[in-house]
């Protein structure tokens, strides 16, 4: 027999008849593209069960406070409608008077709030990554925090004036302390072992501080941040119904000595979304930074 008639069993190959390579493919890519279709649907399903569960108390509350003054429990001179108060919101919107409000009251809270962070993330590091800098501003630290920003604004109208720089400087003093008590605690906070381990890499201090310390220390700088622009707002809507001749606080303090109370209702309906946003975009930058955290 030669040796040339019979192939080693190995070598034998057998492909079904009128059926390609190609085509004996086709299933896995059709079975990997219906796995990232269910995938897809499975996400979208979970973010609409969210959205779901998250609207349900806002819209029972809309709901009540459309119908609380139709059938009497509330007096609706003083409580009106919430389609009377989206009419208002609207009417506003279409004179240009709404943006005009909102542009003064988020210019005033986003210089405030840009030089608060500059300010108070530095110094909020230093403070608590080198004890000798600690030891010098705590006190001071301690003094001018316990200080509510509110019961300082007459002394930054004496000081500053009745104009911009006066309610700047104060949304800039409200948002400071936030940022910079809890960067001072996240960066004091960081798991010991974490610190030890990258020391036994023999990693210098600034790598040290780069790889270890400021990543986890984010989020509690971030929570610091979201505290500060809630308080850039408060703060700046109560200064602006003092002295001010533009803005939401302005607009809302108007409208109640008018008796306006549609238009006073949709002035704080607006502080609600620009806060909502402000939020939102907050969220969003703090979910690019943390990319590395393990998200529900």
């Amino acid at each position: 027999m030669s040796s040339s008639t019979l192939a080693p069993p190995s070598s034998i190959v057998v492909e079904p008849k009128g059926v390609s390579p190609a085509a004996s493919e086709a299933p896995v890519a059709a079975g990997s593209t219906n796995r990232r279709g269910r995938a897809l649907v499975g996400r979208v399903g979970k973010s609409g069960k969210w959205l779901l569960r998250s609207s349900i108390v806002l819209a029972a509350l809309l709901v009540f406070w459309e119908i609380a003054p139709r059938i009497g429990l509330v007096d609706r001179t003083f409580l009106p409608e919430f389609s009377s108060v989206l009419g208002a919101l609207g009417d506003a919107a279409a004179s240009g008077q709404l943006q005009q409000h909102i542009w003064a009251s988020v210019s005033r809270a986003l210089q405030g709030f840009v030089v608060a962070v500059i300010i108070a993330v530095p110094l909020g590091i230093s403070i608590g990554w080198y004890k000798p800098v600690a030891q010098y501003l705590n006190p001071a630290l301690e003094l001018f925090r316990n200080t509510a920003a509110l019961a300082l604004l007459p002394v930054f109208v004496l000081i500053l004036g009745i104009g911009e720089t006066s309610k700047v400087a104060l949304v800039i003093y409200a948002c400071v302390f936030p940022i910079l008590l809890n960067t001072i605690s996240g960066v004091r906070n960081v798991d010991p072992l974490l610190i030890k381990s990258a020391r036994s890499l023999g990693l210098p201090s600034w790598r040290l501080f780069q790889k270890v310390v400021l990543p986890a220390a984010l989020p509690t700088i971030f929570t610091g941040i979201r505290l500060a622009a809630a308080a850039s707002i408060l703060v700046l809507i109560a200064a602006e119904m003092v002295g001010a001749r533009s803005g939401l606080g302005y607009w809302i303090m108007a409208s109640q000595l008018n008796f306006q109370i549609p238009q006073m209702y949709a002035g704080i309906v607006t502080i609600a979304l620009v806060g909502l946003v402000f939020n939102l975009v907050l969220v969003t930058i703090e979910k690019r930074f943390s990319r590395w955290r393990v998200q529900d």
